[in-house]
């Protein structure tokens, strides 16, 4: 505080003043006003001239890329300013690197004066305050790293904790009104979550329902949380494959807290990285979910079995599940035609295709039909092994009786039109494919003329199930159609056979050996 201005009148002086929320933990004297105060003072005994004066209020000493601090230095470059006046060293910064550099490099070649009030320091004079600055700095920084350890630390006991400390909830949640750290379903955007998990149980890919929330406008979550885009191109604001696919794999829609999925590689760098997924910070059963964990699992198994494929042209039932024996790859599907002309799907082995003169495995060629009505036979045969129907029957009686005032034809019909639509969006994607020539004609023919048969077959199903809540079934006679339904489709539906099959192999010999995720029973028990 004992510092001399010679000249007074040479000099333009620039008032800095910075104060973050970890300042604010040392006291009222480091407030904006009280650190004006101090300065003003200073400058009125001096008689020296003030071109401006510099707040950023709520600002980080860690980082120099502070908006007042910058519009600080574009005046010292353009010749504004040759004088920088601040309370104490850590006000211009808590990082001793860059602050070294404005101390010893930057203020000096451009002629600035440098005075720190508290601290003695002035770099227009030779003295020994001005010696030990590095340290000074140095000092700022440990405090700076210790800080950020302890609110690290906070922030990691609350994560423990279930409490959500993120800046935005995820799709389908928002925050709770009153309490802190708390996040309640958004019921707005609700009903879209719920959508688009029963679309992905009824079959379709995260591209198919991306294709359709597109069609019909919804906004993205971007959209609808009225984020920033970050970089503006042909796809924004639209839905993509890879934002669906986080949405079903999210475990914040089964009531889990899902948090530390990034960190910041240093309390000076506000770059993240991503962790991996044993070392995210999931607390279970922290708020009402949004999807029951039965769905939640059979969609990932959905998703599972997708990885293993990457034919988009072709769809079967096996899709992802059948396998070579010997080399344990996936098989490929190649299209063939018949003495009749007709299109057919065989099974080849993708290691054979790809290294034929090799002599790398062999060729396992069979057609897809085969193995398909083959492993749904098996699954038939499963299903009556385990499945007493009349033990089934009483289940089935007894979930009737339980449902019955919402309506079990009701919640089928709702079930048969959501594959119906997934059915549709799948026609209106095949039909952009090939006008944009990526599905060949012939492909196009038969895929289409397969799932419009599905469809209409779904079609009928649901006008029956329109007649049944007009005309109710006993319920005796409902309970023994769906025990017979299910053993009858249980191997035809997608769902069933991701749920019970874990992988389908195939030999060089054409046996097909099928693994399920449960025991089987032992022969003639």
């Amino acid at each position: 505080m004992y510092l001399e201005i010679s000249n007074p009148m040479d000099y333009h002086a620039a008032l800095y003043i910075r104060l973050s929320k970890e300042d604010e933990s040392e006291g009222p004297s480091q407030s904006v006003q009280n650190q004006e105060s101090l300065l003003r003072e200073f400058v009125q005994r001096h008689q020296l001239n003030v071109y401006d004066t510099y707040v950023d209020d709520g600002w980080s000493g860690t980082s120099f890329d502070r908006p007042n601090f910058q519009r600080m230095i574009a005046d010292i470059e353009a010749r504004k300013v040759n004088m920088v006046i601040t309370k104490d060293l850590s006000r211009l910064g808590r990082d001793y690197i860059m602050t070294g550099h404005y101390m010893e490099r930057y203020f000096p070649e451009h002629r600035v004066r440098y005075i720190s009030l508290l601290d003695g320091i002035d770099t227009g004079v030779d003295s020994t305050a001005n010696d030990i600055t590095p340290f000074r700095a140095i000092m700022n920084d440990m405090y700076a790293k210790d800080i950020s350890k302890k609110i690290k630390s906070v922030k990691r006991d609350k994560q423990r904790k279930g409490q959500f400390i993120g800046g935005k909830p995820v799709y389908g949640y928002k925050m709770h009104p009153t309490e802190k750290n708390k996040i309640v379903v958004d019921e707005e955007v609700a009903p879209v979550v719920r959508r688009i998990f029963l679309l992905a149980l009824g079959g379709m890919s995260c591209r198919h329902i991306a294709a359709l929330l597109n069609q019909e406008e919804i906004a993205t979550p971007a959209a609808y949380a009225h984020l920033p885009v970050a970089r503006t191109g042909p796809y924004s604001g639209q839905w993509s494959g890879e934002r669906i696919s986080n949405i079903l794999q999210n475990e914040t829609y089964i009531g889990n807290m899902v948090q530390g999925r990034s960190v910041k590689i240093s309390y000076k760098s506000p770059k993240c990285i991503r962790q991996a997924p044993e070392n995210w910070v999931v607390v279970e059963g922290t708020h009402e979910p949004l999807i029951d964990k039965q769905t939640f699992q059979k969609v990932q198994m959905l998703l599972n079995s997708r990885r293993h494929t990457r034919s988009r042209t072709y769809d079967f039932l096996l899709k992802g599940l059948i396998f070579c024996h010997e080399c344990g790859y996936p098989l490929a599907v190649l299209n063939r035609k018949n003495a009749s002309g007709e299109d057919v799907l065989y099974f080849v082995c993708r290691t054979y295709q790809r290294n034929t003169r090799a002599g790398v495995c062999t060729c396992h060629s069979i057609k897809e039909q085969t193995v398909t009505d083959a492993v749904i036979a098996r699954v038939q045969e499963m299903c009556r092994q385990f499945l007493n129907p009349d033990k089934l029957l009483l289940v089935a009686e007894e979930a009737i009786k339980h449902t019955q005032e919402e309506s079990v034809a009701e919640r089928e019909a709702q079930s048969v039109q959501t594959r119906i639509d997934s059915l549709t969006a799948h026609l209106d994607q095949m039909y952009t494919d090939r006008l944009s020539g990526l599905l060949p004609e012939e492909d196009f023919q038969r895929i289409f003329g397969r799932i419009k048969t599905e469809r209409d077959r779904l079609e009928k199903k649901r006008q029956e199930l329109q007649l049944r809540k007009k005309g109710p079934i006993h319920n005796e006679d409902r309970a023994r159609e769906l025990v017979r339904q299910f053993i009858a489709t249980a191997g035809e539906s997608r769902e069933v056979l991701v749920s019970l099959i874990e992988r389908v192999e195939l030999t060089e010999k054409k046996e097909i050996i099928i693994k399920f995720r449960f025991p089987e029973p032992e022969t003639g028990t």
